[in-house]
């Protein structure tokens, strides 16, 4: 008898290895992720400056 499907062992996808069998679901982050939030969060939690502000509330007023 013969078989369409080859013989061969399935490559893993690309894009690394997959997630650890303790963590299912939930992929490790890896090490500069945690420094990336961290920066990312602290841009967002910067005021927004005064002149920027003025220009929004120009574009909310209608003519």
């Amino acid at each position: 008898m013969s078989s369409d499907t080859p013989n061969t062992p399935q490559r893993a996808p690309a894009g690394g290895p997959p997630p650890h069998p303790s963590a299912p679901g939930k992929e490790q982050d890896p090490d500069w992720a945690n420094g990336l939030r961290q920066l990312y969060d602290s841009v967002v939690e910067e005021p927004l400056p005064d002149s920027f502000q003025d220009l929004l509330d120009k574009l909310d007023v209608k003519d």
